[in-house]
């Protein structure tokens, strides 16, 4: 009997988990989901947080080791900050053009709006966020590329916040490997190429418990979700966003059709166990292990590419999220009745963009991203609680389908970049059993 594909088996852990979920609000088993349920997906999510910065310092270093000319990892760098900057602004753009040809906020009645504020704008989460996009305002123009500088090695490496420090203590190790020469840094590139190989299984036996996991996850989604009358007040707001989202995704099919001459359907397959795990967890990082899994063994992207696109694209990319700060953005504008100029949706395309930059690739960072959107374009700071309020109730069901675009598009540049210098091959899958016989 032929194995149900991993993708299968994960979508029905998903459906599995929503049923049981809303089963369970029913007889009143929250507590028991709570108790028993969501730490087994907790766990899961740790399991693949446990292995990034591994993988990030493993791949990274053996992907420039392997390269034996600087020019070409430039060459890659290059490409991948312009086609991560395109795909952004392309994002970007979808989100204000459809949020200004639907109007989502012009449906908003004042009753819902009193009662959004009078639930959420108080909210301690809310006023969490507020606080520390203020943080993110106040530092320089430049903070970003001193944060990016580790003043300690092992400190960046224990913290999965300090993604961007892995990333450049990597790149500047794997850097100086190749100007000792080939025979002085055999052992060390040794050691890595090790390691690599280690943490990349650790990744096949996590995804194992992917199923039960992702049941575990969604079940906890919906015994936690808000009041289903607020849902369904904001059903066009999340409607424009939802569809926004599956434009970027058409976008990105025609991209890999057009680009690297694959079918976009078996693209969507490869990856699409890692959409799931974006989907479930609302985590570009702790999905990371997984998309570079998938990119490099099943799509056929060389390390080379794939060891420096995915890590900064987790970071820095993330398209879903941008056009979900367009979309909102101006709904709340609408909604409170204020005036967005053509001039302020130019702002907020060039401020969603930069913003997405220094923004974790961790649950609600596009929440801190869009404070800094909406005092760009001048909402006044009293008003920052209500514009957040609206949006709240239905800001985690939308950042689990945000996390599923920022994570295709990652994968789907590290297509075109490995394309565009030839290093985009055939697959070669390897299994968690592939040595098992040999120590059994």
């Amino acid at each position: 009997m032929k194995k149900l594909a991993l993708h299968w088996q994960i979508l029905i852990g998903m459906v599995l988990g929503l049923v049981f979920g809303f089963i369970m609000l029913q007889v009143g088993g929250k507590d028991f989901t709570v108790d028993w349920i969501k730490p087994i997906g907790s766990i899961f999510v740790k399991l693949l947080k446990l292995i990034a910065i591994p993988l990030i310092l493993a791949s990274l270093i053996k992907g420039i080791s392997d390269l034996k000319d600087i020019s070409k990892f430039k060459n890659i760098g290059l490409r991948t900050i312009v086609t991560y900057v395109f795909t952004t602004v392309i994002a970007i753009s979808i989100g204000l053009l459809l949020v200004n040809t639907f109007n989502p906020g012009n449906g908003v009645s004042d009753e819902t709006i009193e009662k959004l504020t009078q639930t959420y704008s108080t909210n301690s989460s809310v006023q969490g966020k507020i606080a520390e996009a203020s943080k993110q305002k106040e530092s320089g123009p430049l903070q970003f590329l001193e944060d990016m500088v580790p003043d300690n090695a092992f400190s960046a490496l224990s913290d999965n916040g300090l993604m961007l420090q892995v990333i450049f203590f990597s790149i500047f190790l794997g850097i100086s490997m190749l100007l000792i020469g080939e025979e002085k840094s055999k052992p060390l590139k040794d050691i890595f190429d090790s390691l690599n190989d280690v943490v990349l299984k650790m990744v096949d036996l996590i995804m194992l418990t992917a199923p039960v996991a992702v049941f575990a996850l969604l079940a906890n989604v919906v015994v936690s979700s808000d009041d289903p009358d607020i849902l369904l007040a904001l059903i066009k707001y999340a409607g424009v966003v939802l569809l926004g989202l599956v434009l970027m995704i058409v976008f990105y099919c025609v991209l890999v059709g057009t680009i690297t001459k694959k079918n976009p359907f078996w693209f969507l397959q490869q990856i699409s166990p890692a959409q799931l795990l974006a989907f479930s967890t609302s985590s570009s990082a702790a999905t990371l292990p997984v998309t570079m899994e998938r990119v490099e063994e099943h799509i056929g992207v060389d390390k080379e590419v794939s060891s420096f696109v995915l890590p900064v694209g987790a970071t820095i990319n993330m398209d879903g999220t941008s056009l979900y700060q367009a979309v909102a953005a101006v709904f709340i504008f609408q909604a409170l009745g204020l005036e967005l100029t053509f001039a302020d949706q130019i702002t907020i395309v060039l401020t969603a963009l930069l913003a997405s930059i220094g923004s974790a690739a961790v649950p609600g960072a596009g929440m801190v991203m869009l404070v800094i959107v909406l005092e760009s374009v001048g909402m006044p700071a009293e008003l920052l609680p209500i514009g957040l309020a609206l949006i709240f109730a239905v800001d985690r069901p939308l950042d689990m389908c945000r996390t599923v675009v920022n994570v295709t598009g990652d994968a789907t540049v590290s297509m075109l970049v490995a394309k565009s210098v030839g290093k985009l091959g055939d697959p070669k899958v390897k299994n968690w059993d592939d040595h098992y016989d040999e120590v059994k």
